[in-house]
């Protein structure tokens, strides 16, 4: 195994400046492994874990009729089993492996080639790590799936994801998160995947679903969610995990995880109270469902600023992407009419947005964050910006691509009769619940 991966697998650690840049991250002779941050990252990979399963099965599965609960919450665990292996034969070699070029990285790595017990990132196993970003590729394809629920054919879920990860998920991953990649050298800052994860996952989402086209009966038919108890027990378990998914992504047992952790907190509470007092100024009444909504806002918002702001703009940024992403799916959803069923494009897509463009403000030390006012607000915003709309325009024809390769092979939608009757019995065979 070639020591010192020329990655900083995350950018938990700032900027890609080379004094932002750990030694092992520059091709320096790497460190012995920490067994502190060796099982705060296992720990941590735990987490995120959690957050798909059960997490984002239950709330994804919550959300949707009580006919498609097993449908949601299986394709949801079979696309993160698929992703875990993928990662494992060509996607981790395709994001980190050596060599590549801006867009992706080599092939050296396929099957984890060379990596054995002794192999070092940073102060943690090689395997350590790779385990870590192959939840965050499994949970990613998985939030896809929020805007096609319902409709959609396993089959075609399953191909989908293989195109999808090889030609959006592994790419973006590489170009902000490895050394050489094309974000990453410009010093665009991503802490836990504002881009990768989120921005990526909503606008696949919402081409997806355009693409699909909307379920029969919307949006005159009543499609409330069937059990905002699963939903709300979702939430929680995703908030839970989301720790590992951001203190986690500092790579270590350090003062950028703790950093990481009380922003976490702080952004997603504030995210939850203005996403209720939205509904409240706009005549409805503060509901559970909007308190949730509120939550997985603050924390996608966070995620590529959870160690690139100080508290008080976490708790600001927080606010702001819940406002807007409450706007986006009550008021731009039914003025375009598009059907992305559970609102993954409206809070991940537009979420994503705001976090990963408001992290170049909120880094800034004159309002609290870690940077050390080397490069201005405006400079690092306009970095900001062009990973933003590069990963919107890749994410957007790579869906294209992927959805129309599973229509070509599966036939992509299922019958009207099956639609009309509920993916559990028509594509699974079982029900969520029996009497």
């Amino acid at each position: 195994m070639k020591h010192g991966l020329k990655i900083l697998a995350v950018a938990g650690f700032g900027t890609a400046l080379v004094a932002g840049v750990p030694a092992w991250a520059q091709g320096a002779a790497p460190a012995a492994i920490d067994s502190g941050d060796t099982a705060w990252m296992m720990t941590a990979t735990l987490l995120v874990l959690l957050m798909i399963v059960p997490g984002l099965a239950l709330f994804y599965g919550g959300l949707t009729r009580a006919k498609n609960m097993i449908a949601t919450m299986t394709q949801i665990g079979a696309v993160a089993c698929l992703a875990m292996l993928i990662w494992v034969m060509w996607g981790y070699t395709m994001a980190f492996g050596d060599g590549g070029n801006a867009l992706v990285a080599g092939f050296d790595k396929a099957f984890l080639a060379g990596i054995t017990a002794g192999s070092v990132a940073g102060t943690i196993p090689e395997y350590v790590f790779a385990s870590f970003q192959m939840t965050f590729a499994a949970i990613t394809v998985a939030l896809v799936l929020g805007g096609v629920v319902e409709r959609m054919k396993f089959s075609a879920i399953m191909v989908f994801a293989i195109v999808w990860l090889t030609i959006v998920y592994f790419p973006i991953a590489h170009m902000v998160w490895a050394a050489g990649g094309l974000f990453f050298d410009k010093g665009a800052l991503d802490f836990a995947g504002g881009t990768v994860v989120h921005i990526n996952a909503g606008v696949s989402a919402l081409v997806a679903a355009v693409m699909l086209g909307k379920r029969i009966g919307y949006p005159t038919e009543y499609m409330a969610p069937h059990s905002l108890t699963m939903t709300g027990i979702g939430t929680g378990l995703l908030w839970v995990g989301w720790f590992g998914f951001n203190a986690g992504s500092a790579l270590a047992a350090n003062g950028a995880a703790g950093l990481a952790m009380i922003n976490t907190f702080v952004a997603t509470a504030s995210a939850a109270l203005f996403w209720m007092l939205a509904e409240r100024l706009n005549g409805h009444k503060g509901s559970a469902l909007g308190f949730c909504s509120g939550i997985i806002a603050g924390l996608v918002a966070v995620t590529p600023a959870a160690g690139n702001a100080g508290p008080f703009g976490a708790i600001v940024l927080g606010a702001v992407a819940s406002v807007v992403c409450y706007y986006a799916v009550s008021v731009l959803k039914p003025k375009l009419g598009y059907d992305d069923s559970l609102d993954a494009f409206g809070i991940h897509g537009i979420g994503g947005m705001i976090g990963a463009i408001g992290t170049g403000i909120v880094y800034a030390p004159v309002f609290g964050g870690p940077g050390d006012g080397s490069v201005g607000i405006g400079a690092q915003v306009w970095i900001q910006l062009q990973a933003v709309v590069t990963t919107v325009v890749w994410a957007s024809v790579g869906t294209a691509i992927a959805i129309t390769v599973a229509r070509w092979l599966t036939g992509l939608r299922v019958s009207a009769e099956v639609e009309r009757e509920g993916l559990d019995l028509g594509e699974h065979g079982e029900r969520a619940y029996n009497y």
